[in-house]
């Protein structure tokens, strides 16, 4: 009897101990960079605060910053894609200025001086790092979301002007291993698991707003908690609804190696399921 007392015993333990596992840890960064001492932007900041409010009620440990300088940005980034590691889904959403130039995604922090493309390097923050980092892990997710012009804010020498946030369906590749390719190369695959979302198709603009958020950001708000949404067809939403509200001078985009399902909300019974097409809010 008391061995059987003893037996219950652990397996009680045992239960509660699986029941009081999180079933998976997500974490985000969430940057808004509104006050530019030239070309201010209206929304960032108030768009990175209500992503990281939501962010947070789906379950994500956020980690949110505001108008943040070149020394600010490259410590969180750096930190951020160490802590990230023991996490199964890893966000980053970006809100503000952002520019591509020489192949790279840099992000403008709020005290960046810039006037000439060269400048970008220096005073910009290379957004593809970052996705280096992430991918090292081949397990999980990374999405990446960037609420930022894909056309150019630097134009002012037309003769090395850099252009707006390119495609990264791959990190971009490091000079040494662009110096190995010859006669060009294909289209690389993505890091599996990977989505990179922006908020406007290559060399658009995309709008602030006219509210306290911009369009892209209020339709992603408007979906992101529905239960059973899965991720790819969250972002379709998106993108037909900011498409609508901007007659179609806008169009999301986005870049994409998932290989299973995900879904910022579960739905019934804690599934994901991939037929779920309820209708599509609107912001």
């Amino acid at each position: 009897m008391r061995r059987m007392a003893a037996l219950g015993l652990v397996l009680l333990a045992l239960c509660w101990s699986l029941d009081a596992l999180p079933a998976e840890r997500r974490i985000a960064l969430v940057i808004g960079n509104s006050a530019y001492p030239e070309r201010p932007l209206r929304n960032p900041a108030n768009d990175a605060r209500v992503i990281a409010a939501a962010l947070k009620r789906l379950g994500f440990e956020v980690i949110l910053r505001e108008n943040t300088r070149l020394a600010d940005m490259l410590g969180v980034f750096g930190d951020f894609a160490v802590r990230s590691q023991s996490y199964a889904v890893r966000l980053v959403y970006y809100a503000g200025h952002g520019v591509q130039t020489h192949g790279r995604n840099y992000l403008i922090p709020v005290d960046a001086d810039i006037h000439f493309d060269e400048e970008v390097r220096y005073k910009g923050v290379d957004i593809g790092e970052l996705l280096d980092r992430l991918a090292e892990r081949h397990d999980g997710l990374n999405i990446v979301i960037l609420d930022a012009c894909r056309n150019d804010p630097y134009q002012s020498d037309p003769r090395t002007a850099s252009g707006g946030l390119a495609d990264m369906a791959v990190p971009a590749l490091s000079l040494r291993q662009r110096e190995k390719l010859r006669g060009g190369a294909g289209r690389l695959d993505a890091p599996q698991g990977t989505l990179v979302a922006y908020a406007t198709a290559p060399g658009a603009v995309a709008y602030d707003g006219d509210t306290s958020n911009s369009l892209y950001t209020g339709a992603l708000l408007a979906n992101i908690e529905t239960p059973g949404l899965p991720l790819e067809l969250l972002f379709k939403r998106v993108r037909q609804s900011v498409r609508r509200l901007t007659h179609d001078t806008q169009v999301p985009w986005e870049n994409s190696s998932l290989v299973g399902d995900f879904c910022f909300a579960s739905g019934a019974n804690g599934r994901c399921p991939t037929d779920a097409l309820a209708p599509a809010g609107t912001p």
